[in-house]
């Protein structure tokens, strides 16, 4: 019952306000119609430009960033196979080192083994002549000794010279004979 008090109610009371007339109707479409004309004709491609441009530009920074990427990508393999050769030549240039600097060392340590060698010898040869030199200073004065006790022991002088060196040779080699 209360349905039909309803729709009862509604019958005295005039027009609904919820049901628009049919002339608000025409009017409201036609209107809705130029609007979505202008709508569509103008907004609309204006927005689908806005759309295009900025999906090109995402898509194109996008290009851009994987060009980026690999550029960054290939320099960096580039640098790293620089990296290794550098770290290979360094290699081979401390190994040269270390080969050249026993050579030197070696060339110095026979340079210097030469050299003392060389120094041995001019003294052993020093030495030799001192040795010479002194075994003949020693003669001498044994010499001039002998002759002077032989002088006294025969009695008479022994000045002349070549007698002098004769009896010098004869004591000497005796000398030699009884080592």
């Amino acid at each position: 019952m209360s349905s039909n008090l309803w729709i009862f109610a509604a019958s005295e009371a005039g027009p609904s306000p919820v049901i628009p007339h049919p002339a608000e109707i025409i009017v409201g479409l036609v209107a809705f119609s130029i609007l979505f004309l202008l709508l569509r004709s103008k907004a609309v491609p204006k927005f689908e430009q806005a759309y295009r441009d900025r999906t090109n530009a995402i898509q194109g920074g996008l290009e851009r960033a994987e060009k980026a990427q690999r550029e960054a990508e290939s320099n960096l393999q580039k640098y790293q196979a620089q990296l290794a050769d550098a770290r290979g030549e360094a290699a081979k240039m401390r190994e040269e080192a270390r080969t050249e600097g026993a050579v030197i060392i070696e060339q110095m340590r026979t340079t210097a083994q030469e050299e003392a060698a060389r120094i041995t010898s001019a003294a052993r040869s020093a030495i030799e002549a001192e040795r010479k030199q002194a075994l003949n200073s020693l003669m001498n004065e044994v010499g001039s000794i002998a002759t002077a006790l032989a002088s006294k022991i025969v009695g008479e002088a022994l000045d002349d010279q070549a007698r002098q060196s004769r009896v010098v040779e004869r004591f000497l080699a005796d000398m030699e004979e009884s080592k």
